[in-house]
């Protein structure tokens, strides 16, 4: 398996260059008197900071950190239809059993923010209830700190051992995070400024026609 894992990611590195480009194109594509220092644009980043100061200051977060890193396992093992139990956390660490796996439930907490997602469920959850608009700011606020949760303790825990990693491999799994954080980082962009779905999606699709054609003619040229 681990050879056919090593595959797919070697395959999977242009799609990781392409999403790249698009984020590239999504931000070159923002208006800055309009979209980058937007009020929306301003909340979220400013969310994103408050965590990483409140990180130097305070005691990291950890059993947050892992208890989100276990419930996402669950909820993604949940998804595929996969028995879960002995879910157990702790300062040092956490598991959870599943009767099942695959590398999407094994990598979810990588690249999928989990308190970013409650923040959302929530929010619009109460949509039909309170006018939520009202709370509009502090929400993005939510989505910018939760996000920089994610995104830090991430790139922390990676930096150590990691045995989702070493599952399937390192190629593999890190092109799996790196793709779909990119991804999710493009969603954002398109969710508080001007670029549309539409573009994402197409810019996307154009990169990765262009960075196939590129590798299909080196590799007929040798």
């Amino acid at each position: 398996m681990r050879a056919l894992t090593f595959l797919i990611g070697l395959l999977l590195l242009p799609a990781c260059w392409a999403a790249s480009l698009t984020l590239y194109h999504l931000l070159n594509n923002l208006n800055p008197g309009e979209s980058l220092f937007s009020t929306e644009a301003l909340w979220l980043s400013g969310g994103a900071l408050v965590f990483l100061l409140l990180c130097s200051i305070l005691p990291a977060p950890t059993r947050t950190y892992v208890f989100g890193h276990e419930l996402t396992h669950a909820i993604w093992a949940k998804a595929f239809r996969a028995k879960v139990s002995n879910f157990k956390v702790s300062k040092k660490g956490g598991s959870v059993t599943v009767s099942r796996n695959n590398f999407l439930i094994t990598l979810a907490p990588y690249f999928f923010p989990i308190y970013t997602m409650i923040v959302i469920i929530i929010y619009f959850g109460l949509y039909p209830f309170i006018d939520v608009t009202h709370y509009a700011h502090w929400w993005l606020g939510l989505l910018g700190f939760t996000w920089s949760f994610h995104i830090t303790f991430t790139i922390v825990v990676l930096a150590q051992h990691q045995p989702d990693v070493q599952v399937y491999g390192k190629l593999f799994s890190y092109v799996i995070i790196y793709l779909f954080n990119v991804l999710g980082l493009c969603l954002w962009i398109v969710i508080i400024s001007e670029p549309t779905l539409e573009l994402f999606v197409e810019s996307f699709r154009l990169e990765l026609i262009n960075l196939w054609e590129v590798v299909r003619i080196t590799l007929s040229h040798d």
